[in-house]
């Protein structure tokens, strides 16, 4: 499977429904993946995208703190499947002796890997699918809400760029 380097292009809100939407766009490319996550985990994406600081470390702080003093480094994260409606995602660890690979949602794993300074890629086949390639185009949102790609293009088209709270 081909894996495709992506960077966060911003965080924003669905009009419609007022839901966070992530948008991770290819590193060296156009193409981009929106992904609808939760409210907290928006809010942990765009305190690090800040680099706002708090007195005591949030959760995804924390676990990037206990896998360091236990001497893992948080490698890289990837989006790896679309399966009923829902995206998969799998962070790759090293031990120092070997690599580890465990199941996350997307948006913990960008989270993760913002802090620990990791790559994220995105598999070519969830980019296909999430584009609608060779399909009736559909946007399946993390939560399960589907958009077809003239509802997404229309949000596209109507986001203001200073209504991107938070961009890359």
């Amino acid at each position: 499977m081909k894996a495709i380097r992506m960077k966060i292009h911003a965080i924003t809100l669905d009009p419609q429904s007022n839901s966070p939407i992530l948008i991770l766009k290819e590193d060296k490319g156009e193409r981009t993946l929106p992904i609808w996550i939760g409210l907290l985990e928006a809010t942990a994406i765009a305190t690090e995208m800040e680099k706002l600081e708090f007195a005591r470390p949030m959760t995804h702080d924390l676990a990037v703190n206990l896998l360091s003093a236990a001497g893992v480094r948080l490698v890289r994260i990837d989006v790896t499947e679309l399966k009923d409606n829902t995206y998969y995602a799998q962070i790759t660890l090293d031990t120092g002796d070997k690599l580890v690979r465990v199941d996350s949602r997307p948006s913990d794993a960008v989270a993760l890997a913002l802090r620990a300074g990791a790559d994220i890629f995105v598999n070519e086949e969830v980019l296909k699918s999430s584009t609608g390639v060779g399909s009736q185009p559909t946007v399946v949102t993390g939560s399960g809400e589907e958009k077809d790609e003239d509802t997404w293009n229309k949000i596209l088209e109507e986001l203001d760029p200073s209504a991107f709270k938070y961009k890359m």
